[in-house]
């Protein structure tokens, strides 16, 4: 990519910010460069300012001080501002200002800073053409993971690499949820409304629980690890509403956590990309995250595994990664966005997982006798074998069946599911969940 010469590439020349959004992640922001100046200019070679400023709401009691900067009416005028170098976006959303700040910003020859996963997995291969078509970057470290450097790690630490599979669990309210729900034996209903008091869910719950912000995510990291363009609406998605107490209990009987992983690999036949609840092994780095922590595991074929592991969300983390963005955009480190440039990533083909693994099944058995007979006989003849299988007390008229199988696929699970009620022996639509090997 080249490298026009200009202000954001000039020593000792001020580099001069103009920030969109003022929530949690703009003030972080704002904090950092007022009590880092030193550091900044000192890392930089350059002094590092804010000039001017813009959110929903202008009375709004932000803890930090803003008499400095310009307060701008709407985002699209602060991204085409003279005196403005870098167009930090921090409102969220895949349409309407955001959507059109940037592409404002890029047009106004801006190089752009964003926390905007979805406006990125929904828009970025468009909005890395237009960037890179007019000389400006795009970063958005602090879009996936929080304040982990995995894009980073993708476009330059591990860029010798070719990427096998990038895995994470980069939904710290769904993980956050799920070991509470462990930790103190509580159902899924009272941990959901425990996260909605403390603040931790979106204003649409389902972005967190259903999955699809870290979907986003996943698919803007599969875009760099396999040079293909964002493929969001391919992601094979599944949230977290109907994993029960008793699920994370018994998957812990038989030696397993239950997180929210995404994984996405490239096979012959086309990009696998899936964000699904999933059983780890208790020992396993996924098996040991704990609260609202983040990791992505990252396997290249000479590196190996890398696990890289740190707070997903929050004030201070995501700014310090909204600021990774600037101080390489200040020492004149000029990427394409997804790491290679935007015209040679290729339409992926998108690929079903069929991989065999092991799964995870519950049942609801009616105390009938030949109940369990009748359930081997169906799974036997999709071809699944039963490794370990487990039966807890009675209640009222049924019983709780656990079975753990050998490798199999979702295919002859699903067949074997769809089979079940036929032996009329079992209650409740059974819960399947594939067992992840890492």
């Amino acid at each position: 990519m080249s490298q026009p010469s200009g202000p954001a590439q000039r020593s000792g020349v001020p580099l001069r910010l103009g920030i969109a959004g003022l929530g949690t992640v703009g003030i972080g922001v704002v904090k950092i460069v007022q009590r880092h100046a030193d550091l900044l200019a000192a890392r930089t070679g350059r002094p590092i300012t804010i000039t001017a400023i813009t959110a929903r709401d202008r009375t709004k009691n932000r803890d930090a001080d803003l008499s400095g900067y310009a307060w701008v009416e709407d985002a699209v005028t602060l991204a085409q501002r003279p005196d403005v170098d870098i167009f930090i976006e921090l409102m969220g959303g895949h349409e309407g200002a955001a959507n059109a700040s940037l592409r404002a910003a890029i047009a106004s020859g801006k190089d752009v800073v964003t926390a905007n996963k979805a406006l990125l997995a929904h828009h970025g291969h468009a909005l890395a053409l237009m960037a890179e078509a007019a000389g400006q970057v795009i970063r958005f470290e602090a879009a996936v993971a929080g304040g982990i450097p995995v894009v980073k790690s993708l476009t330059e630490g591990l860029a010798g690499n070719g990427m096998r599979r990038v895995m994470g669990v980069m939904n710290g309210t769904c993980n956050y949820i799920l070991t509470r729900m462990e930790s103190a034996g509580l159902p899924y209903d009272q941990v959901f409304e425990e996260a909605r008091q403390l603040g931790y869910l979106e204003a649409d719950p389902n972005l967190d629980v259903g999955g699809i912000d870290a979907a986003h995510k996943l698919s803007l990291l599969a875009a760099i690890a396999f040079g293909t363009k964002v493929c969001f609406d391919k992601v094979e998605l599944e949230g977290i509403g109907r994993i029960s107490i008793d699920d994370i209990r018994r998957a812990g009987d038989m030696g397993y956590k239950i997180k929210l992983l995404g994984v996405a690999q490239m096979t012959g036949r086309g990009l696998e990309q899936r964000m699904t609840p999933c059983l780890v092994p208790m020992a396993s780095p996924f098996g040991t995250l704990t609260g609202g922590t983040n990791m992505v595991v990252l396997e290249g074929d000479s590196v190996g595994q890398i696990v890289l592991r740190g707070p997903g969300a929050g004030e201070g983390p995501t700014a310090s990664a909204v600021m990774s963005d600037v101080v390489e955009i200040a020492r004149g480190t000029r990427l394409p966005t997804f790491g290679q440039p935007a015209c040679t990533l290729v339409d992926p083909i998108p690929a079903k997982a069929t991989a065999p693994a092991p799964y995870y099944l519950r049942l609801e058995l009616l105390d009938k006798p030949g109940a369990l007979a009748k359930v081997a006989t169906v799974l036997g003849d999709e071809g699944i074998s039963i490794d370990r299988m487990r039966q807890y007390g009675h209640e009222n008229t049924s019983a709780p069946v656990l079975i753990v199988t050998h490798k199999t696929t979702r295919d002859a699970i699903n067949h074997a599911i769809n089979r079940l009620p036929s032996t009329n022996v079992v209650q409740d639509v059974p819960v399947a969940i594939r067992i992840e090997e890492v």
